[in-house]
Parts: C-alpha cells; structure tokens; sequence
C-alpha cells in the first residue's frame, strides 16, 4: 500500500460520467441534479453503457477508425484501457477469444507462448529455510503434500491452460477449495462469472465484480461470483497488459487484433487469386461467319429465358479446375487477375505480420512458422529479447504458482497432516524449462563451481538438471 491510496484510487464514477469524442461531444452525462433516486441513477448508468459499447462497436466495424476513449477531469486517458464498463470488457473478451478459434496466426503465437513459458512444466520442490535446521522427516512429508497436488490438478495441464487464459482473457480466476483429506484443489472461474451485482451498481468499490477498499484500489476485499461474494483469500486473480490499479485485465492480441484479421484476409485474398488463375486451362476462339454470330444470340436469348433471381442475375461465375472457355470471333475475355502477381503481396503479409511480432515480442518465424530468415541458435540466445521476455513470463508465473503451492502446505498444516509453521521452516523451488541454446558441458562446468563454493546444494543441483 503506498502512503497515499486515495491518490491510486481509479475513480470509475468521475470517470464513466464522460465520455468524448476528440474532445467535443458528451455522451450521456449524468444529470446534475441530487433528486434523482437509486433506480433512476442505475438506469442512467444501463443506458450509458449501452451507448459506450454501441460506438466502440461502431468504431471497430469502420476498419481503423478512432475509438472513443474516457477522458479524466484533466483531458487525459485517466483509466488507460479501452473500456469503461462490464459490456465494453464483455466485447473485448469476446473479439480476442474469436480470433484464438479462427486466426491461424494467432492460435500459432499462442502455442508458441505455452510451449516456451510453460515448456514441459515446471518443476517445484520443497527444501529447507537456511536460517534453520529443518528436519528431514519433514521434508519428505511437505514434498509429498506437494506431489499429491500437483498430481490431483494436473498442474502441467492446468499451467498451460492458465498461459492460454491469461493471453486470450487478460486475466485468470483460480479459486480454493479445501478438501477433509487435506489436500487442496484449485478450479477456474471464468471472467464473465464475475460481475458486480445490480444492487451495488451505484458502488465505485464493487466495479467490475471486484470489492475494494474504498480508498484503495489495490486491497481487494472480495470478488463477486455468480452475484455470490467470495472472500478474497479464497481466490486467486492474475491479471495482465493493465496498471496496478485497474481491477480487470486486457487480453494480449487487443492491440493487434485489426493486424490479424488484415492479415487473415491478405491471405485468403492471395489463395483466391491464384485459384481463379490456375483454374482456366485455355480459351478457344471460332473463327466462324453468321453461323457462329447466330449461335451465340440464341445461346443469349436462352439465358434470358431461365427463371429469373431475386438479386438479379449473378454477377460472379465460378470455374472448376481445369475450366476450358469458348469464344465466338469478335469476343474477347479479359482476366484482370491474370496481370495480378500474388507474390507480391507476400511482403505485405509478411510487414502486418512483423507488426504483430513485435507486440508479442517474438521472433518473426515464431508467428510465421518460416524459418528461412531466421537462426534459432543467434534468436534464442541469453540477451535476446524474445529470452528475456519469455523469462520475464516465466518468473511471474513462478511467483504466483509459488502463492497456490504455499496455500497447499498451509491447507495440509491446518489438517493436521504438517506441523502448523510449516510455511516457516521450508521454501518451495521452482525450475522453469530452460529458453536458452544449451550447452550442458559448461552448465555443468558453472554449476560444480557453485556448489563447491556453496551457493548451490545438493538438492537444488539436482533440480536444475532434472534429476531425481
């Protein structure tokens, strides 16, 4: 907590009364007036998010248009997400988990994400505080708590699903459930459970399904679940891409979603070109007099005759492979398509997709799956910025599996199956699988080194290279 909350405190009333448009037009403001009840205030508050989710539609249906965003009391993005309510949040969540189902391009960087941050799991084992001398009995009895949850959540299975939710929601909600043997299981809760109740509407600290200090944003007191409040020990919430402050999160692929579907289309667009090329074999002309002239009226007056569409006659003719055309003398087919090289466009696939790289921090053949331009050895090496971002994910994902494994313990403590300081005496250790282009004769080198000077013991040595 810092020593002025109030000053981190988002103030989502101030914040939701406004909303402009290059700074000139209001949409909805709340009537200045202090006769307006519970009820009426609620439905001014329904109507105003119905017209903010409606523009930002609006705004992403018109290509690259601008979006309309929240201005603060000074005229600056003060909330700094693209939303200001459950419906905008509800929209955006929606848009990102579309393109995980249907864009190859990004199911294949999510993939990717899993398989470098979550790899084949990470690898966790209890070992004793050095400020104390921690039984070995004790050991053995935490690390077996610790297997048995691993192994009753599938925890590598559950690690992934956590990466996949996390990028394609923002945010993820595991919540504790406490069994009588003592052992802990964690289930997810989905984000839309989440939402603030009606009659809490009106209440800053109750956004978003979150309860809050009133002068702090950051104490989360408890979450709303299915209009049910839970206890905010009882779950745990990660979120990412947003400040501190800001209760919910942002989905990963919200900045490039427009990059992903251009580039979706740019390809498809290509693959149809090609196809409509490669599909005519060859045009025959006849030379012939009236007679051919004659047949091709009739041919005309035929077509005339078939029943009629609602639309019109179809605009577009479709060609099966391998379609042969006929031409009466004086008549000339023109392919457009044909002059088209699609080719070309590859550099233009490959810019929009560079761009969304760049935001995920990638190596462009990880987005791609190209490697032709690219060297995995001199891309994953300990300073490149796709290790370090990756690294980055890693610890983060440590630290907060280490508060789920911590409440494990502590649950098989309060079972009477550890001693009740367990969490005092011992520390849980985390591997993640390495990023790097290994050299293993010289990790060993460095790693004999350290635990000759003492830096490294037995047990973390053997954990660092996966032995039992």
């Amino acid at each position: 907590m810092t020593s002025h909350p109030e000053k981190t405190r988002v103030n989502e009333t101030e914040h939701h009364n406004h909303l402009h448009c290059d700074g000139v037009q209001e949409i909805m403001p709340m009537p200045v007036c202090d006769d307006l009840n519970t009820s009426e205030r609620a439905l001014w508050r329904a109507i105003r998010n119905f017209l903010e989710a409606w523009i930002t539609a609006e705004s992403d249906d018109h290509g690259d248009g601008t979006e309309w965003w929240p201005l603060g009391p000074h005229g600056a993005a003060a909330s700094r997400v693209p939303y200001t309510s459950e419906s905008q949040l509800d929209q955006i969540r929606s848009e990102c988990r579309r393109l995980l189902v249907e864009n190859e391009f990004a199911i294949n960087a999510q993939e990717n994400r899993i398989s470098y941050v979550v790899g084949t799991g990470h690898r966790y084992r209890v070992v004793g505080r050095t400020s104390q001398s921690t039984p070995e009995n004790v050991l053995r009895s935490a690390q077996t708590v610790l297997d048995e949850f691993l192994r009753e959540n599938r925890w590598h299975r559950r690690q992934q699903e956590i990466m996949l939710r996390l990028d394609r929601d923002g945010e993820v909600f595991l919540r504790y459930f406490a069994g009588d043997d003592g052992l802990l299981r964690v289930r997810f809760v989905d984000p839309e459970q989440v939402r603030t109740p009606s009659r809490y509407a009106t209440r800053p600290e109750h956004s978003f399904g979150i309860a809050t200090d009133p002068h702090d944003v950051e104490t989360v007191r408890g979450y709303w679940v299915d209009e049910k409040f839970i206890e905010a020990s009882e779950i745990q919430h990660r979120r990412a891409n947003v400040d501190s402050h800001i209760k919910r999160g942002l989905p990963l692929f919200y900045p490039v979603r427009k990059n992903l579907r251009r580039a979706e289309k740019l390809l498809r667009n290509m693959s149809v070109v090609a196809g409509l090329q490669s599909a005519v074999a060859l045009i025959r002309k006849h030379s012939g007099g009236r007679s051919s002239v004659e047949r091709f009226l009739a041919d005309r007056e035929t077509q005339s005759a078939a029943p009629t569409f609602p639309g019109g006659p179809p605009s577009v003719e479709h060609f099966a492979p391998g379609t042969i055309l006929d031409a009466t003398a004086g008549i000339e087919y023109e392919f457009p398509v044909a002059a088209i090289d699609a080719a070309r466009y590859v550099t233009l696939l490959q810019a929009e997709l560079r761009a969304i790289a760049s935001r995920l921090v990638m190596p462009e053949f990880m987005l791609t799956s190209d490697a032709s331009n690219a060297n995995y050895a001199s891309t994953l090496v300990a300073e490149g910025p796709a290790v370090k971002m990756f690294q980055r994910l890693q610890q983060e994902m440590i630290e907060a599996d280490r508060e789920v494994l911590e409440r494990a313990l502590r649950t098989a403590a309060e079972h009477g199956r550890l001693p009740g300081d367990i969490l005092e005496a011992v520390a849980i250790e985390a591997i993640p699988p390495s990023l790097c282009v290994r050299d293993r004769l010289r990790e060993a080198q460095a790693d004999a080194i350290l635990f000759r000077c003492g830096a490294l013991s037995r047990e973390q040595l053997a954990l660092r290279h996966g032995l039992p």
